[in-house]
């Protein structure tokens, strides 16, 4: 899998070491894996109609604008839960390391729909299955 490579700081506590020391953890967030493109009866700006669909199975037209998730209640990250800021959404799969999860991304680039990992950095955890 080729992708840009990114680096978290991460300190290893006083007990561990004896000193603190700071130990670079790498992620990759790439390509993935292309699980399909635009879905059938969604927008060109398609990451909330994506979403949407893989959350409840069916397009949510108030949801295509992905700035609207952020109307859902804030959670911790969990498989099920969503990644939401103003411009992209994306669906939580399974937790990788730190806050990069394993993350289900429509329109993530190239017009695709990827399954790849995804740091949680600037995005806004939701849980949208609560009213």
């Amino acid at each position: 899998m080729r992708g840009r490579t990114t680096s978290s700081p991460f300190r290893a506590p006083r007990e561990v070491t004896g000193r603190t020391a700071a130990m670079q953890i790498a992620t990759t967030e790439g390509a993935g894996r292309i699980v399909g493109g635009r879905p059938s009866g969604c927008p060109h700006s398609f990451c909330g109609c994506a979403a949407s669909l893989r959350v409840f199975g069916r397009i949510v037209p108030g949801l295509n604008l992905a700035a609207n998730w952020l109307r859902f209640p804030r959670t911790s990250p969990a498989p099920g839960m969503v990644a939401a800021r103003r411009g992209h959404v994306f669906v939580l799969e399974q937790h990788i390391a730190g806050d990069v999860w394993m993350a289900y991304d429509g329109n993530s680039g190239g017009r695709a729909t990827r399954i790849h990992a995804r740091s949680l950095r600037g995005y806004a955890v939701v849980n949208p299955r609560v009213a």
